[in-house]
């Protein structure tokens, strides 16, 4: 199948066929029957991460409109992993907290396949339908806490700003159709090269348009209002999850659609991003330091992560281009470990998530602060973690670039922000226990996950260039 007209569709359909397994199981399962339905996901995402691989370096086309170049399979690899993670991380949290199991594994899965979908499409109005399709279903994950009118609230907003997001991608690709005749990326580079010379005001609407659609995705300032709240109102493991693996997407969408289709115009936007990558860096910093609750803290953390992000994508070069996609796969595994501990501290009466909570963790639970504290560290930029790697490679492409200031800005924020991780690393370790509340056994496999997440970080930050030297191979094949 493979070699197949349908290859490109291969690792999408694994984790298609995997919500479906797991949505009829769920309808097959008794009340009160305990059934592995995440076992369903982790096969399906495995075949997926497999069939990913040996796709490798064919650039295999499916309909005209799906293309497995490496760009895209280097995506698809970082929301199987995602996706692999979060599923580790989730079965304790579910059972914990009541959730629906069927429901929450059908929807992750469901997500995973919109967004590589959104990672492989050639075609305007495809990206749209993948983005409906993921956006759907982690507005339903935000908001799966049915009791609690803090999840229901924060599903709410979530969807109510992403209605308004998504209405902008859409009239964005209706004006380009209007104006090339064509949807599809390809043929909208080569109109756009022929008219690079007569830039007209519809054309900088729509590009207009398409921008503000994707910065709603990655929380980019000044559209990132939704993000504290869906965080802190979703359940934990969905917030990480939302912060990593629609991130990655949105962002690998972004770079697709503007380094290849709107290219011609780079000198229009590419002063509305330097502005946007300033401020999401500086609001998602300044504002992260007075959080207390420490989903609310990573929200901004993420909002500032999305302004470095940005900073590569204005760079555009060599570097710039490669450190993207491997800043997302930092960030996608640390941010994941995080949020894991978070969640896994939790008790159904108390959800552990104020940094009051997190006070002498080194003394109840020696295991789980050594690795909190390797994941703030590295959400930091501090070596010798992946983290400070892939910050170095995002800011040497703006110094390459010639961006001194986006490379300046981005350092001295960094810095501030080590200030808010740092404060629960001294939480956890010099501070006694405020309570001496039992805290819940954590399971074998979820605390597997964040080994794992531990040694890749360091191995990512120790030998980073096999990894930089695929991500920059794989970046040359949209171009």
């Amino acid at each position: 199948m493979l070699d197949s007209s349908f290859a490109a569709i291969v690792p999408m359909v694994c984790v298609t066929l995997a919500a479906l397994a797991a949505m009829v199981a769920e309808s097959f399962r008794g009340r009160g029957e305990q059934m592995p339905i995440g076992g369903l996901g982790v096969i399906g995402l495995s075949f997926a991460l497999v069939g990913s691989i040996l796709l490798w370096g064919r650039n295999a086309s499916s309909f005209g409109l799906i293309r497995a170049d490496n760009f895209g399979l280097f995506a698809s690899i970082i929301l199987c992993i995602v996706g692999l993670l979060t599923i580790a991380l989730s079965g304790q949290t579910i059972r914990r907290d009541g959730l629906p199991a069927g429901e929450y594994y059908t929807l992750t899965l469901f997500s995973i396949a919109g967004m590589m979908m959104m990672v492989t499409a050639t075609d305007l109005l495809t990206i749209f339908i993948a983005l409906e399709i993921l956006s759907i279903a982690v507005y339903v994950l935000t908001g799966l806490r049915r009791d609690s009118p803090q999840s229901t609230e924060a599903a709410f907003k979530y969807f109510l700003l992403g209605a308004f997001a998504s209405a902008f991608f859409l009239y964005g690709t209706a004006l380009t159709y209007a104006l090339t005749g064509s949807t599809r990326l390809d043929r909208i580079g080569t109109w756009m090269a022929a008219e690079g010379m007569h830039v007209t005001p519809m054309m900088l609407f729509a590009v207009g348009m398409l921008l503000v659609g994707f910065c709603f995705k990655i929380s980019a300032v000044p559209f990132h209002m939704w993000t504290p709240d869906a965080y802190e109102g979703a359940p934990t493991v969905v917030a990480g999850f939302m912060s990593t693996g629609v991130k990655a997407a949105a962002f690998a969408a972004f770079v697709r659609v503007f380094l290849s289709a709107y290219e011609p115009m780079r000198a229009d936007w590419v002063p509305v991003l330097w502005a946007l990558a300033i401020l999401t860096m500086v609001v998602g910093t300044i504002v992260g330091v007075a959080q207390t609750n420490l989903k609310r803290m990573l929200a901004y953390s993420s909002i500032a992560h999305a302004g470095y992000l940005l900073v590569g994508l204005v760079a555009a070069n060599e570097v710039g281009k490669a450190a993207v996609l491997f800043y997302l796969l930092v960030y996608a595994v640390t941010n994941l470990g995080a949020f894991g501990i978070i969640a896994l501290l939790g008790t159904p009466d108390r959800p552990h998530e104020e940094l009051r909570d997190f006070t002498g963790l080194w003394y109840t639970r020696p295991a789980l602060a050594g690795l909190m504290t390797v994941f703030l560290l590295s959400l930091g930029g501090i070596p010798p973690t992946a983290g400070f790697v892939s910050k170095w490679y995002i800011f040497s492409a703006a110094v390459r670039a010639g961006y001194y200031d986006l490379a300046v800005i981005g350092m001295l924020s960094s810095v501030v922000s080590v200030f808010f991780y740092l404060r629960v690393v001294v939480m956890m370790y010099m501070a006694e226990p405020a309570d001496t509340e039992p805290r819940p056994a954590i399971g074998a496999v979820p605390f597997l996950a964040l080994v794992v997440s531990t040694i890749a970080l360091f191995y990512l930050g120790i030998l980073p260039t096999r990894v930089i030297n695929l991500a920059a191979s794989s970046v040359s094949t949209i171009f």
